[in-house]
């Protein structure tokens, strides 16, 4: 075992795979001398060479268009965002080739090809800067997106989402790179698809994914100490979404609340809403609640971010309002 942050657990995924897989490389703005925005391709311009790792100019759009193309050629490209903010100009090549090539081509071609980089709200970075799009990838069908919420997780999928031969959506969070754990040392793939239970309970099933998990986990913690005990659930894969693993939590404990870094509106917990719903009705022993953002773009203050945002006071209150403990 070692103990390793986020960002290296990143950058280690891709350099595994690329050694690997010599159709593997990785393409965006700053991935190569600066080592990455954000650090997560820290050494990899000197271990595989300027012609698999490539810095690019400001043209999102541009350089996905590329990495489509390549992969329709036997690559696997890997293709960093700065900020998925910033891949809105290059959804027509997300949305109406990557995902749909395949389909369109009657499986002639597969799109083996990875868009990575950091989702959400980062702190006081403004209402374009601060925007979750899971929704709005996941609505689309023919690709595959995945959040990880820790440096173990991010590791093992990311490898499962390169070795994939479809289009998978790999977002992190820019507030997680820092973050480390202790990982095995050996080799390990995590499956798309799969969700992971990050804490056993019998009282109330909290579902979540990505950053926010570190607060359903403080929070189950809380509220243990008052005997209330909450299943954290993380989704991980938000498509495919395993109904499966939320619907026998349920049967199990009975009622559900959901915490979401996205807007209400079309959100991921309007869909597991649904879902549990249809299937699980007979189970539930109140109504499934839900927390998210505040339906409106993000504030600059710190103040208001406070409010936007969710916080554990509304978790808790969520929680116990949908146990009839307030």
């Amino acid at each position: 075992m070692k103990k390793i942050t986020f960002r290296e657990v990143i950058a280690e995924a891709m350099s595994e795979e690329m050694r690997r897989d010599n159709s593997v490389y990785l393409m965006g703005e700053e991935v190569a001398k600066y080592n990455g925005a954000y650090k997560a391709s820290k050494g990899m311009l000197e271990e595989f060479g300027p012609k698999r790792v490539i810095d690019t100019p400001i043209s999102e759009l541009g350089f996905s268009g590329i990495g489509v193309g390549s992969a329709m050629n036997g690559c696997r490209p890997i293709i960093e965002f700065m900020t998925f903010n910033f891949s809105l100009v290059a959804m027509d090549q997300i949305i109406n080739n990557a995902a749909k090539i395949r389909y369109m081509s009657g499986g002639q071609w597969n799109i083996p090809i990875v868009f990575r980089g950091p989702t959400g709200s980062a702190g006081q970075l403004g209402a374009t800067h601060s925007q979750s799009f899971e929704s709005w990838y996941a609505s689309c069908p023919g690709l595959k997106v995945v959040i990880p919420c820790n440096p173990y997780d991010a590791k093992g999928l990311l490898k499962s989402s390169i070795r994939d031969n479809n289009p998978v959506i790999f977002m992190e969070s820019e507030q997680m790179y820092g973050d480390s754990m202790m990982i095995p040392e050996e080799e390990y793939l995590l499956p798309i698809g799969k969700a992971d239970i990050k804490k056993v309970g019998t009282d109330i099933s909290l579902v979540s994914f990505g950053k926010i998990m570190k607060m359903a986990l403080n929070i189950a913690e809380k509220l243990e100490k008052e005997n209330i005990s909450v299943e954290v659930i993380d989704i991980r894969s938000i498509r495919p979404l395993d109904y499966e693993s939320i619907l026998f939590s349920v049967k199990k404990t009975n009622r559900l609340v959901i915490l979401e870094e996205s807007w209400p509106f079309a959100s991921i917990a309007s869909e597991v809403s649904y879902i549990i719903q249809k299937y699980g009705f007979d189970y539930l022993d109140a109504p499934i609640n839900r927390i998210t953002l505040l339906d409106t773009p993000a504030p600059y203050s710190s103040h208001l971010i406070k409010n936007w945002f969710p916080n554990e006071e509304k978790v808790i209150k969520s929680i116990k309002e949908t146990l009839y403990l307030v």
